[in-house]
């Protein structure tokens, strides 16, 4: 990128929720922004209203070889990338332990998130820079009964970014890797409320963490404490608590 070259952002499940308010997040601090999810016309809805130049490609992250392609096409026609979040997420309460529940969440939160961040990577390293943020959850610090392949995908991305970030240090490049995990936001899929925050609200907390290069932040900030807690609770009583 030149130096007058403005700078630039992919956000990977930008149609709604999270993602949503962060490729506004983005624009709004003059970012370039490239917008990919399964619904094209909801995309293309977004990036008019931005006042950056967007770019919009439809990407189903399940189409493995499709998504990676579709997301090299999308960096390629904006040049180098900058940031790249990986936003797209599926988490659906499954007690009769459904396996096409628990596939799809695997697909989604595990499989797509991995080859998009390798796709990621390899564009960072190839252009000698650049920023990778993975967002996980809260909850991949706890087990749960009611909803079991969420959270254990979660831990996926939470581990998968640290060991990317760690990965990073030997590299010829300047490339970091921020792990965000937000506890319960006003989306389809908030989970609860207490503690809830806006969209907006976090995706504003969560560009602050990218600009400062912060290798991790909980949204709010005050869901440490639930980490922490929940960290330092007997098996017993999180049997009690997560059943």
């Amino acid at each position: 990128m030149h130096d007058d070259d403005p700078p630039s952002a992919i956000v990977v499940g930008a149609s709604s929720g999270i993602g949503e308010a962060l490729a506004r997040e983005f624009a709004a601090h003059g970012y370039e922004v490239g917008l990919t999810a399964r619904r094209r016309e909801k995309l293309e809805f977004i990036g008019n209203q931005l006042d950056t130049k967007a770019y919009v490609a439809k990407m189903d992250v399940t189409d493995l070889a499709d998504a990676r392609e579709g997301f090299h096409e999308v960096a390629d026609a904006m040049g180098d990338v900058d940031v790249v979040v990986l936003c797209a997420g599926v988490g659906r309460e499954n007690r009769d332990l459904d396996w096409e529940v628990e596939r799809e969440t695997i697909d989604v939160n595990v499989r797509g998130f991995t080859a998009l961040a390798t796709a990621a990577m390899d564009r960072f390293e190839s252009q000698g820079h650049g920023h990778l943020v993975g967002i996980s959850s809260v909850a991949a610090h706890m087990a749960n009964g009611a909803i079991p392949a969420y959270p254990a995908s979660k831990a996926f991305v939470s581990n998968y970014c640290d060991s990317l970030r760690y990965r990073a240090r030997n590299l010829d490049a300047d490339v970091d890797v921020t792990t965000i995990e937000p506890g319960f936001v006003d989306t389809e899929m908030a989970g609860g409320t207490f503690w809830m925050c806006s969209p907006e609200t976090a995706a504003a907390q969560i560009y602050r963490a990218v600009r400062r290069g912060k290798r991790h932040a909980y949204v709010t900030r005050r869901w440490w404490l639930v980490a922490g807690l929940i960290g330092l609770m007997p098996d017993v009583l999180k049997r009690r608590l997560f059943a």
